[in-house]
């Protein structure tokens, strides 16, 4: 990890955050028509469901191909977000999506156990991503449904 340079406000950080999920809502391209990778530290590291842990930038493009290769197109509720604030380099966001997945559409909320909610949990300092938790289903078209007996009626 790089040593911090720059102070940064919530809001700085709450900004950071939102041009990530905008740049997956836009190919992971960021509104400045950068890679979505730009916004990573060279060391950062990212979780994601069924994929496991990503370090550093080259991993972290070969995650979000693998992952994005599965998305027609994701759409983030942007109005319905929460967000919380350690007062520290942490900023945690809940929220909600809609899109389209190889294995078709979803909907947050239709059916309310679908996919389609999900939390990050960032690390962000001088500007950069240092660590983002993808917590969310990522069955996304909800096909995984013999497993569980109160679904699969």
């Amino acid at each position: 990890m790089a040593l911090t340079t720059q102070t940064m406000t919530d809001e700085q950080r709450k900004s950071v955050a939102t041009e990530y999920l905008k740049a997956f809502d836009n190919g992971g391209v960021t509104s400045s028509g950068g890679s979505i990778l730009d916004l990573f530290a060279e060391d950062a590291q990212v979780y994601f469901p069924k994929w496991g842990l990503a370090t550093g930038k080259e991993q972290i493009g070969k995650m979000f191909g693998d992952v994005g290769g599965t998305l027609k197109s994701i759409v983030h509720h942007y109005s319905h977000f929460n967000w919380i604030f350690s007062g520290s380099d942490l900023v945690v966001c809940e929220g909600t999506s809609h899109g389209e997945h190889q294995d078709g559409p979803w909907r947050a909320g239709l059916p309310e156990w679908q996919a389609g909610r999900w939390c990050d949990v960032f690390e962000i300092r001088d500007w950069k991503i240092q660590r983002c938790f993808i917590y969310l289903d990522p069955d996304y078209a909800g096909k995984d449904t013999a497993r569980y007996p109160w679904l699969a009626s």
